[in-house]
């Protein structure tokens, strides 16, 4: 059996998510920058870059990017934009990089983190992040806000992109934020489902994980609009820190 990501980062994850624009990514990025202080031409590494916005974004910006995913039709996706010939685009899982450790910044954006069952696995992931990383070199881990999922969650929703229909099931069960998607094709009524679930840590448990991969956290922010993260009403939880 396969795991839940490696069937759903697929062509149809390009029909859910396609509402996620370049847009968007460069303005994060332009926060990013900031917060992570980086000189023109450093490196900086994508783990988990998707179709490739923040990678492109980044690269606009002038860093030397590098673009890791598992999935080849994102990947696929992200080398047929433009600019793209200005990134290095790889395809491993985040838990055993085929590189070594010299970039000045590793991102991990829109929650490409909690994939897994085990804590051990998660934190297979962050120690990768610390050996990417030259000493002094900087980490922004992008994840979701547990209490902010679970008091905002919808729990179904439909909705047509051309010619499927897309109906989507949520929910928190055993400790993950889970949900049910099918893809319903109009033209023949056949129905493709897909899975997804991210693991809820919470703040003080991504603490650990991250100091027990040797991890040092800067500053937490509660969206790219916050300075401050809120428990509460903050949607998101970026990480922001260094390798010592």
């Amino acid at each position: 059996m396969s795991e839940w990501y490696e069937q759903s980062f697929g062509e149809d994850y390009l029909i859910v998510y396609k509402h996620r624009d370049f847009g968007g990514a460069r303005r994060e990025v332009e926060r990013m920058i900031g917060w992570l202080g980086l000189p023109a031409g450093a490196k900086v590494l994508d783990l988990c870059c998707g179709m490739g916005r923040h990678s492109l974004a980044l690269a606009e910006a002038g860093y030397k990017v590098t673009g890791i995913d598992l999935s080849e039709a994102l990947l696929r996706e992200a080398r047929a934009q433009e600019g793209a010939e200005q990134v290095t685009w790889i395809r491993s899982d985040m838990r055993e990089l085929p590189l070594e450790g010299d970039f000045d910044a590793v991102v991990n954006l829109f929650t490409s983190f909690g994939y897994f069952e085990e804590d051990e696995e998660h934190l297979k992931v962050l120690r990768e992040i610390r050996r990417m990383l030259k000493p002094g070199g900087k980490f922004i881990i992008d994840f979701l806000n547990p209490a902010y999922v679970t008091t905002h969650l919808v729990p179904h929703s439909t909705r047509e992109d051309g010619d499927n229909l897309i109906d989507e099931k949520r929910r928190i069960e055993d400790g993950y934020v889970k949900k049910d998607i099918i893809l319903t094709s109009k033209i023949d009524g056949t129905p493709r489902q897909y899975h997804e679930r991210v693991k809820l840590y919470k703040l003080e448990k991504f603490r650990e994980l991250l100091a027990a991969a040797d991890l040092t956290i800067e500053a937490v922010h509660g969206s790219y609009e916050e300075d401050q993260y809120e428990a509460e009403t903050s949607p998101r939880m970026i990480f922001v820190g260094t390798r010592p």
